[in-house]
């Protein structure tokens, strides 16, 4: 049957719930799905796990649906970093992109939440290490910083852009401005995916459509709405890089884990040939 529908989450890690006797409503989580011509099947965003999940369901093609989560999903490292977190840094760190360190003592961990209840759902998690699926219900981890700088389609030869840290050469007055342009300069060349293999067609449902009729806002809540969606939208548009090329443009961090097939903790990232991973190379 082959993969039909991909998938992109930017799951927010804080599963919300009580605080000093209140209960804390969860961050908005991004979602996007695309099918295999690049055409948005749907978009938009979720509160909380539990409607990620409902999300889902409505939205798969059952047996035929790859979904890419930004968010670590397999936890197995009492402390520290992940060996796939590590690896970012290393491959990734010449065009300024790390990644956040994961263990079993961090406090957001809603991937795991959402990868127990996507497998109990049926779903399989795959770890990328024996190549991209072919069919079922599969779902797997990424970061859209490896996408934006991995992919040469994208442009970003030197270094990623500013649209989520503050570089510190930035002052913190001036950051909104700069970053709500640097946000514009980034749909810009997402909507030039639209000639791309695989393409994604931003223009295609009038949620994403939005991203390039409207620029983008300077208030803090409506940004991270907005960068919500984009990185969602990224989410799947890896999932289909990763399905149509796999290993000819991707690679697998943490792939050494010893852990059996299927199982180890990785993030499957759109690479560069000087991004590659070397097996065995620290």
């Amino acid at each position: 049957m082959g993969i039909e529908r991909f998938i992109g989450i930017d799951l927010a890690w804080a599963q919300g719930g009580a605080q000093g006797g209140a209960r804390v409503k969860p961050n908005e989580t991004g979602v996007a799905a695309i099918d295999g011509r690049g055409v948005v099947i749907d978009c938009g965003w979720t509160c909380g796990v539990e409607e990620t999940m409902a999300w889902l369901a409505k939205t798969a093609v059952d047996g035929a649906t790859l979904a890419f989560v930004d968010a670590p999903l397999v936890v197995d490292n009492p402390a520290g970093q992940r060996p796939c977190e590590r690896e970012v840094g290393q491959r990734y760190g010449r065009w300024k992109v790390s990644a956040n360190s994961t263990n079993q003592g961090s406090p957001r961990r809603a991937g795991v939440l959402l990868r127990q209840l996507l497998q109990e759902s049926g779903w399989a998690y795959d770890d990328g290490r024996t190549g991209p699926p072919t069919g079922g219900l599969v779902f797997s981890e990424c970061y859209p910083y490896t996408t934006l700088v991995g992919a040469c389609e994208l442009g970003y030869d030197q270094e990623r852009p500013t649209y989520k840290r503050r570089p510190a050469r930035v002052p913190t007055a001036q950051w909104r401005a700069v970053r709500a342009e640097a946000c514009d300069g980034l749909i810009a060349r997402v909507a030039g995916l639209a000639t791309a293999d695989p393409a994604l067609l931003l223009a295609s449902h009038p949620v994403s459509r939005r991203l390039l009729d409207e620029p983008s806002p300077q208030r803090s809540v409506d940004y991270k709405h907005r960068e919500d969606l984009i990185d969602a939208l990224l989410c799947a548009w890896t999932a289909a890089l990763w399905s149509r090329h796999g290993l000819e443009r991707c690679q697998v961090l943490g792939a050494d884990s010893l852990v059996p097939p299927g199982c180890a903790p990785t993030i499957i990232a759109p690479a560069r040939p000087e991004q590659l991973r070397i097996a065995g190379a620290s």
